[in-house]
């Protein structure tokens, strides 16, 4: 047994039976030299993080020495080695997990089977994370297992960064044009119906409006401003089909136009006729047994 001065470990004072997600147990260890753990298996998610020292990973042909800095990730059945160096061992921190939503978590996070290290450099976030799940497991509160939780997300967001800065070659043109037209939309998907301006996603985009505006016409055919305006059309659309019990004046605001004359006027301009108009076409479609228009 490791020395209980070099050892510290806590576990989840709210239970351990895995759910969607849970954090297990969480520890820190100052390893002696030579210290070997396995070949051996484990059934949950084991993660380490290196705070000093080195020592060498392996897991089937993947083999590396790793030092401060580094995380690696032991996956649930996974036969595995890890040995501190002889002269400078390992001191690290490690979480344990498990769940049905810990295998897509941990795909987000950038680390696969075939290479689950992760260099973050001096980034303190994986320290913080770690120790912030220790020290919420040692406070024994009641909601000790939901922070776990939330500082794992937060911790395997800071390995996705660093994973992408590691593997990340430069974008080419045409890649660099596609991956900004997508951020755009994407933004603006998840916005519509909060009074977003295209001044603001600009810069929350960190692009100069005018650059932004002609590199997204020339990929979609629509400057920003008009695809949110058919954006909001469309969800407007849908609310007057689905949602006979709102008026047109909660069904413009509920997609982002505090006008509700503006709103039946860009209604009009897409579609040819009136929110009103529209909204009686399908109840005479439904009444009729037709398919309402989508």
């Amino acid at each position: 047994m490791p020395d209980p001065a070099t050892y510290r470990v806590a576990s989840n004072p709210v239970g351990v039976e895995p759910e969607e997600l849970t954090v297990l147990f969480a520890g820190e260890s100052q390893t002696a030299p030579n210290h070997r753990a396995g070949p051996k298996v484990v059934d949950y998610y084991l993660l380490h993080h290196v705070l000093s020292g080195k020592g060498m990973f392996q897991v089937g042909e993947f083999e590396a020495e790793l030092e401060a800095g580094h995380s690696f990730l032991i996956y649930p059945r996974q036969l595995v080695s890890y040995t501190s160096d002889e002269r400078e061992p390992w001191r690290y921190l490690w979480i344990a997990f498990a769940g049905e939503r810990a295998s897509a978590l941990v795909e987000k996070s950038g680390l696969t089977e075939e290479r689950p290290v992760v260099d973050t450099g001096t980034d303190s976030a994986p320290e913080e994370r770690c120790r912030s799940i220790y020290e919420a497991f040692r406070a024994r509160g009641r909601s000790a297992s939901l922070e776990a939780n939330g500082h794992l997300h937060l911790l395997l967001a800071a390995f996705r960064e660093s994973a992408v800065e590691d593997s990340a070659s430069p974008l080419r043109p045409d890649s660099h044009s596609e991956e900004l037209t997508r951020q755009v939309a994407q933004y603006l998907s998840a916005q519509y119906a909060e009074p977003v301006t295209i001044e603001g996603m600009a810069e929350a985009l960190g692009y100069n409006r005018a650059y932004l505006s002609r590199l997204f016409k020339r990929e979609t055919g629509l400057s920003p401003a008009t695809f949110l305006s058919k954006l909001r059309i469309g969800h407007g659309r849908r609310l007057l089909r689905e949602r006979p019990e709102l008026t047109v004046e909660q069904i413009a605001s509920s997609v982002g136009f505090p006008d509700a004359l503006y709103f039946s006027k860009q209604f009009r301009r897409w579609h040819e006729q009136s929110p009103t108009e529209y909204r009686q076409t399908v109840a005479r479609s439904n009444k009729k047994g037709a398919v309402p228009d989508r």
